[in-house]
């Protein structure tokens, strides 16, 4: 299991990816979930992953060395896309020829064994920043000013915390600290996501990184937000008042 996620805003675009893998309680591994594809001023990418490894890798793959195009004959590559709903369909494309090349074999059929899904966000200069979730069917859908964000892998514990704080004018570092909370949040309710976790922001009409950057155990600014954001909750459940329902069943 893990946990990603992407918060798209009016000043830029956030990502988050923790690193944990597992099958099972006694094999645990690290491996980089989100991957950074970049033509510094022209156009920037950035993929997240969740669900099966080998498939998330074999995609990741064909991303970087190419992808034939069943209409022209030629192999492109994900950079070469002349736009963001372009990449999302090379990213489809990709999922759907994993799938095709490894082939779905009993084990592997089974709910979850193969499964897969991506978030991919991004600008190519002249269009607009924009982020997609790729389903394991290589089909997509975008985030909206409705809707400004997309969830992949363990979502449900740090979903409340977008709910309730994110909108399309939040700002970038606010839209990069909520989503801090909301990988806390998740990390203290599932073991399966945990640390180091890999973040990126994408400012907009830049078509480059702004902020690239790991956190691990030793992070003090990610370790005083835990501690302030626990202490938070303390004090904001005990502000306010009692149920004033009868009966409660506590002790005088």
């Amino acid at each position: 299991m893990t946990y990603c996620v992407g918060i798209l805003v009016s000043e830029g675009l956030v990502m988050l990816a923790d690193t944990r893998t597992n099958a099972g309680v006694d094999n645990i591994a690290t491996y980089r979930k989100l991957h950074i594809f970049a033509r510094p001023g022209e156009k920037v990418m950035a993929l997240a992953s969740a669900g099966n490894l080998a498939v998330s890798q074999a995609v990741l793959a064909l991303a970087n060395e190419g992808l034939e195009n069943a209409e022209t004959g030629e192999t492109e590559t994900l950079l070469e896309m002349p736009s963001m709903f372009a990449a999302a369909q090379f990213i489809g494309r990709a999922v759907r020829a994993v799938h095709r090349m490894e082939g779905r074999v009993p084990e592997q059929a089974q709910p979850g064994g193969f499964e897969i899904s991506l978030l991919l966000g991004g600008q190519v200069r002249g269009g607009r920043l924009r982020l997609f979730l790729v389903y394991s069917a290589g089909n997509f859908i975008e985030a909206t000013t409705d809707t400004p964000y997309l969830q992949i892998g363990e979502h449900k514990y740090g979903k409340p915390i977008l709910d309730r704080s994110v909108e399309q004018h939040t700002r970038l570092r606010d839209a990069l600290k909520l989503g801090l909370i909301s990988m806390d949040s998740t990390m203290r309710s599932n073991l399966s996501v945990g640390l180091p976790i890999d973040l990126a922001t994408i400012p907009r009409d830049a078509c480059e990184i702004g902020l690239s950057h790991r956190i691990g155990a030793d992070d003090a600014y990610f370790h005083d937000l835990r501690e302030r954001w626990s202490k938070a909750l303390g004090k904001a459940h005990a502000a306010i008042p009692p149920p004033p329902y009868e009966n409660v069943g506590e002790q005088t």
